[in-house]
């Protein structure tokens, strides 16, 4: 790579492209690999969207996966939150929970409400 007197590099119009690529299908979350397969796609002028949407939809799904799962968690807090007296007694059900680690009653219980809400 080119560099100035001063050091710094010194980046081609295509470098550009291709770093503001990376960038943006980092900002949407794609992992390394996917970036990867989608430079090698956008670099390949004969090859066939459906390549593109795969990658695309299956990252979609993944998505939708973590949030479910942060919805979750979510519900889980609030209910421990909801239930935790947050005063000068020790007792305490969002540290009970996370000691008894793994799903946790209180997770449960939360999701069976929600379902009664329903």
């Amino acid at each position: 790579m080119a560099r100035t007197e001063a050091g710094y590099r010194v980046y081609s119009t295509s470098d550009i492209h291709r770093l503001r690529f990376i960038r943006r299908a980092r900002d949407l979350g794609f992992s390394v690999r996917e970036i990867a397969e989608l430079l090698a796609l956008w670099a390949d002028h004969g090859r066939a969207s459906a390549d593109v949407k795969r990658i695309a939809v299956a990252h979609i799904a993944e998505l939708e996966e973590k949030m479910r799962q942060i919805r979750e968690m979510v519900s889980t807090l609030r209910h421990l939150a909801d239930h935790c007296h947050g005063d000068h007694r020790p007792d305490c059900p969002i540290l009970d929970s996370l000691a008894e680690g793994g799903p946790d009653e209180a997770s449960r219980h939360a999701a069976a409400e929600h379902s009664a809400r329903m």
